[in-house]
């Protein structure tokens, strides 16, 4: 299983969404507003003011779908600007449905 963090200018979020939930290729996702800044970033001043506002998507899925839920979110969240985002992978050791107690893939 793997965990999917992205990170993604506020605009796209709806296209993104839409475009996960037409593949159904992911149980669910969680969604963060975050501030933050990444490379170029001037140091003028730094208050969480001066960083710059997107959302955080965290989506947790089977490691056959991993490479299709990435080119999903890439193509719905590109602009061609800078500072479109970027996109983390992670491998999840363990999940647990907490309501019926079922663990491993099946619960996520």
């Amino acid at each position: 299983m793997k965990q999917i963090q992205a990170y993604i200018k506020k605009h796209k979020l709806n296209d993104v969404v839409r475009s996960l939930r037409k593949e159904q290729c992911v149980s669910g996702l969680s969604v963060m507003e975050r501030h933050g800044f990444g490379l170029g970033w001037a140091e003028a001043d730094e208050a969480e003011q001066d960083m710059l506002s997107g959302i955080k998507l965290e989506v947790f899925c089977r490691n056959e779908v991993v490479d299709e839920v990435i080119a999903l979110i890439e193509k719905a969240s590109h602009t061609g600007l800078k500072g479109d985002g970027k996109i983390y992978v992670s491998n999840i050791e363990q999940a647990v449905r907490i309501s019926t107690g079922e663990r491993g893939e099946g619960a996520a």
